[in-house]
């Protein structure tokens, strides 16, 4: 009996999905995309916005970017993710509506609906595409992991603590502690 063949997806088909829709294409599979919870956005915007804060204190070339937003991991490959904060320091990566090539650091905020798939499929993508620093936020548990690719090492750090960005050279750092969560 022949195997059912399932159907290889393209950017192609992330382009034509109906407005308001979102997905991600890893490996020619779709993930489509739940709207974020709006603790997930306050938690991913301070993270972006202390980030911001200070590349432009240093009048830095840097730039953050937030979902929506697509990243095509690799010039030869379609895998598309839609990291909820990035940022890319070689802007010449920056095209039209995407990042093609690995963004320097990439923050995944944990959703229920997408759990194993920031910790171990897109870990693995950013690690293979030249990403230097992964974040993964798990707002239950307030906790972040922080992977640095470049040495490579896992941290551990609770809202609590200074987290140091690596990219940085550790001159930056987030700290969640007095961050306002809406009561779910």
């Amino acid at each position: 009996m022949a195997k059912k063949e399932s159907k290889v997806y393209t950017y192609e088909d992330i382009l034509n999905l109906p407005e308001g829709e979102r997905a991600e294409l890893i490996d020619g599979k779709l993930y489509m995309m739940a709207s974020p919870s709006i603790n997930h956005q306050i938690v991913s915007f301070k993270i972006a916005q202390k980030i911001q804060n200070y590349i432009d204190s240093k009048n830095g070339n840097c730039v953050v970017l937030t979902a929506p937003s697509d990243v095509k991991l690799f010039k030869d490959k379609d895998d598309i993710v839609e990291p909820d904060m990035y940022i890319v320091c070689d802007t010449k990566k920056l095209s039209g509506n995407k990042c093609i090539g690995a963004p320097d650091m990439v923050v995944e905020v944990l959703s229920p609906s997408s759990i194993s798939r920031d910790v171990l499929l897109k870990y693995n993508k950013y690690m293979e595409s030249g990403v230097r620093e992964y974040w993964v936020v798990d707002i239950e548990s307030r906790l972040i992991n922080v992977y640095n690719f470049e040495k490579p090492e896992l941290s551990g750090y609770s809202f609590e603590d200074e987290i140091p960005i690596g990219i940085f050279n550790g001159d930056c750092s987030v700290c969640l502690r007095n961050i306002n969560l809406i009561e779910e």
